[in-house]
């Protein structure tokens, strides 16, 4: 055999090989739940590249370069949590901007099966470009934010009751600067008794055509929740903490157990109930009841800080496994921290597997058993169900791999 001969004997089984192998990586076997796509059953799911290309059943495993048996375990759309705090960096005594109370996202966002995090209000107007030079330029993950009103954003104490720093203006001229990653504006521990930081927001997501979250409390007496809901904020516009019974917030559950009928008519009216389970903002004694009485989440989030992701909130499959053994579905689960949260934020891009679509992907699994799921004031409920974070899967790159899962293996 010549040189050339041999030159394109090689070139013939490279090109073969391609041919046959049209697909970087199959996840082969799993239960596919795809809402927008209506998918929900046993699938395969392939992907080359960054991209979903293809999901279908018995996709053959000799079309893909590697295979992942994913049988028995849940393939979903990378996980989005809509309320985190993220703006990590050392600056003493600034609460949750640029401090050491917010947490890199890399580090807690993969395990849970997250691949979109947003941090809700660390940053405003004038500290976004920090956050975006430290933490978004540096993350795998998918970082995008809720400015802050408060033009120095989430710093805590008086920084927060500064109403001379609430410019609607300025904050949407921003937002619409950055709109790959500025996705809404965010209203936090405000303790006067004025309407001014949630008109402003509102003003600001009008200008910048983007919802405004809120967390809302802290006045004595409280601000009325039924003109916040009914009157202040927009269709689209997000209550964060729904479950939550903080001092200077009327709860959702008067203490009969009853769910107040303004709070279902605001959601019917396009109000989003987010969890933002955090350290302090969700209780069973509120959640139960609330659901019982059909007033599910619209969208399941951390607000993942250190003091909550140590406490009862822990991570983002862990307040998900609470939703699953309070009542929902796994369908409605999923839902919530997917294509819902996609939806909220208009990034309807994210959050499903279609062809085409970025390939982040998460795959769970459900263990059954006896489990313990603990709330912020510290009373534990009891479960069976308990999801977890097998593969993560981030512009089709793994990038948690819980027991090797997608690994050859040693010989």
């Amino acid at each position: 055999m010549t040189k050339l001969t041999l030159f394109f004997t090689v070139l013939s089984f490279h090109f073969m090989g391609t041919k046959s192998q049209p697909f970087d990586m199959l996840l082969k076997g799993g239960h596919v739940i795809d809402l927008k796509n209506n998918i929900d059953g046993v699938m395969d799911v392939a992907i080359s590249g960054e991209n979903i290309v293809r999901v279908a059943r018995d996709i053959p495993s000799a079309d893909a370069a590697r295979t992942v048996d994913v049988q028995g375990l849940l393939v979903v759309p990378g996980l989005i949590d809509i309320h985190a705090h993220n703006f990590f960096g050392t600056e003493e005594d600034a609460y949750l901007s640029n401090s050491y109370t917010a947490v890199p996202p890399d580090g807690f966002s993969f395990r849970s099966g997250v691949t979109t995090i947003v941090d809700a209000g660390g940053a405003g107007w004038r500290n976004f470009k920090v956050f975006k030079k430290q933490t978004i330029d540096h993350s795998k993950t998918r970082v995008l934010c809720f400015l802050n009103i408060v033009g120095a954003g989430m710093k805590g104490g008086a920084v927060e009751q500064n109403l001379a720093d609430m410019d609607a203006k300025l904050t949407a001229i921003e937002a619409r600067r950055y709109p790959q990653y500025i996705v809404g504006v965010k209203v936090a521990h405000y303790q006067g008794e004025e309407w001014a930081p949630v008109e402003r927001a509102v003003e600001a997501g009008k200008l910048a055509d983007i919802p405004v979250m809120i967390d809302f409390g802290g006045s004595q007496p409280a601000l009325s929740l039924e003109t916040l809901l009914l009157e202040k904020l927009r269709p689209g516009d997000i209550f964060t903490h729904t479950y939550a019974h903080v001092n200077g917030r009327m709860p959702i559950v008067d203490r009969k157990g009853k769910l107040y009928p303004f709070v279902p008519e605001a959601q019917k009216q396009g109000i989003v109930f987010d969890v933002g389970h955090g350290g302090g903002s969700f209780i069973f004694e509120q959640a139960i009841p609330a659901i019982e009485q059909g007033l599910k989440p619209n969208s399941i989030s951390t607000d993942l800080h250190t003091g909550s992701m140590n406490g009862g909130m822990k991570d983002m499959t862990n307040v998900m496994s609470k939703f699953l053994n309070m009542g929902l579905t796994v369908q409605e689960v999923v839902e919530c921290a997917t294509i819902n949260p996609a939806g909220i934020l208009k990034r309807h891009e994210l959050g499903h597997l279609t062809p085409g679509a970025v390939a982040d992907v998460a795959v769970l699994k459900i263990e059954n058993g006896k489990f313990g799921f603990v709330d912020t004031k510290g009373f534990r409920m009891d479960g069976n169900k308990k999801l977890v974070c097998e593969l993560t899967i981030r512009e089709g790159v793994v990038v948690w791999d819980l027991n090797g899962i997608s690994r050859p293996h040693w010989e």
